[in-house]
């Protein structure tokens, strides 16, 4: 070992990782869920989504997580714009514009009432974006210094 050279114990890191993970993935479900009444949706809880994988590519190495999760962002990204664009698409299958927002109350066994809104796919779109083009755009530069 060199003198200059320090050796790392990375522990303390990948625990800390794990909880951290986990906090920031549950917290970007809630804004996910939250986003068509509160303030959230689709955007801010994929960035938050993207952030907990950042984390996760930063505690361990490129090669575990790629091997855990084995995803493909490119094609994240078109299956979020299908998606987004669908949502669109089938309100003026109805005879309504582009995009307008349909939603109902259901009684669900066991959630009970519950609205149900064309929302919440859009979001899901949006979501699957921003997750996909945020790693993709990271990776990449994060690849160009291997």
């Amino acid at each position: 070992m060199k003198p200059n050279q320090i050796k790392t114990n990375d522990l303390m890191l990948n625990t800390v990782t794990r909880f951290v993970t986990f906090i920031i993935l549950s917290f970007s479900v809630y804004l996910f869920f939250a986003g068509h009444n509160d303030p959230g949706g689709g955007f801010i809880g994929g960035l938050m989504t993207a952030s907990a994988f950042l984390l996760m590519y930063l505690g361990f190495d490129m090669k575990t997580i790629k091997k855990a999760l084995p995803i493909n962002f490119a094609s994240m990204i078109a299956i979020g714009l299908l998606i987004a664009i669908g949502t669109g698409v089938a309100s003026m299958l109805f005879g309504y514009p582009f995009l307008t927002q349909f939603f109902e109350y259901y009684q669900l066994p066991i959630l009970g009432e519950t609205e149900l809104t064309t929302a919440l796919p859009f979001d899901l779109g949006i979501y699957l974006v921003v997750v996909g083009v945020a790693l993709t755009i990271i990776l990449t530069i994060a690849e160009d210094d291997e």
